[in-house]
C-alpha cells in the first residue's frame, strides 16, 4: 500500500471517532445535555407522584368528613324525629288532660249543687208546712225555724248576710245606694237598711241596698 493510501485511511479513522461533522466542524457527543433531561424527566414524575399522592390523601380525609357529617346529619334527624314524636304524644296528653280536668269540674260542681238542693228541699218543706196551717194559727214561730234552718245551709256554704247598721259607712263594694235623705247621720253614712245583701268567699254576690245621709238639713 502506498503512503497516500495510508494517510486516506487515517483520516477516515479520525472521522469516525470524532463523529459526524456540523457546519464543517466535528461535533462530539453531549453527555451532560442527555443527563440534565433525565435528570428533569425524573424530577417531574416525582413531583407529580407526590401531588396525586397529596390529592389522594385529601380527597380521602374529605370523604372521611364528610361520612362523619352524613352521621351526624342522619343522628340529628332520628333526635328530631324523637322530639317531634314526644311532643305529638304530650300535647295529646294534654289535651286529655284538659278533658278530663274539665269533666271532673263538671262532676264537682254537679255534686255540689245536689248537695245544696238536698239541704234546701228541707227549708221548703217547712214553709209548706207553714202555709198548710190555719190562717187564724201562729205561723211565726215555724217561720223563725225554717229561717234558721236556711241560715245553717246558707253558711254551710260560707255565704253570709250583708246588714250594715245606721250610722255605717257606706262601701260602694259591698252597699248599694238607692237613696240619699237629710238626716242628722254624718254625710255618706247608712241611714235605714232596704234590702240586705249576701257574700260567699268574700265575693258580693249581691250588695245590700241602703239609704245615706246626705248631711243634716241646714236650710231651716
Amino acid at each position: 500500500m502506498s503512503d497516500d493510501a495510508d494517510m486516506d485511511a487515517d483520516a477516515a479513522a479520525e472521522d469516525v471517532e470524532s463523529g459526524p461533522a456540523v457546519n464543517g466542524e466535528t461535533a462530539a457527543p453531549d453527555d451532560e445535555s442527555t443527563g440534565d433531561d433525565a435528570d428533569a424527566a425524573t424530577a417531574e414524575a416525582s413531583t407529580e407522584t407526590g401531588l396525586a399522592s397529596e390529592v389522594a390523601e385529601v380527597d380521602e380525609t374529605l370523604a372521611e368528613d364528610v361520612a362523619a357529617l352524613e352521621g351526624r346529619v342522619a343522628e340529628l334527624e332520628a333526635a328530631l324525629d324523637d322530639a317531634r314524636s314526644k311532643l305529638t304524644r304530650k300535647q295529646a296528653d294534654f289535651q286529655n288532660y284538659k278533658k278530663r280536668t274539665k269533666k271532673k269540674q263538671e262532676q264537682i260542681k254537679a255534686r255540689a249543687t245536689e248537695d245544696l238542693v238536698e239541704r234546701l228541699v228541707p227549708v221548703r218543706d217547712n214553709l209548706v208546712r207553714a202555709l198548710d196551717q190555719d190562717e187564724e194559727a201562729d205561723i211565726r214561730p215555724g217561720i223563725e225555724s225554717t229561717l234558721t234552718e236556711l241560715d245553717r245551709v246558707l253558711e254551710g256554704e260560707n255565704v253570709t248576710v250583708i246588714e250594715p247598721q245606721p250610722g255605717d259607712e257606706v262601701d260602694p263594694h259591698r252597699h248599694e245606694v238607692m237613696l240619699r235623705v237629710d238626716a242628722e247621720q254624718p254625710a255618706g253614712t247608712v241611714v235605714d237598711l232596704y234590702q240586705p245583701g249576701y257574700e260567699m268567699a268574700e265575693k258580693v254576690i249581691r250588695p245590700a241596698q241602703v239609704t245615706v245621709s246626705s248631711g243634716a238639713d241646714t236650710a231651716e
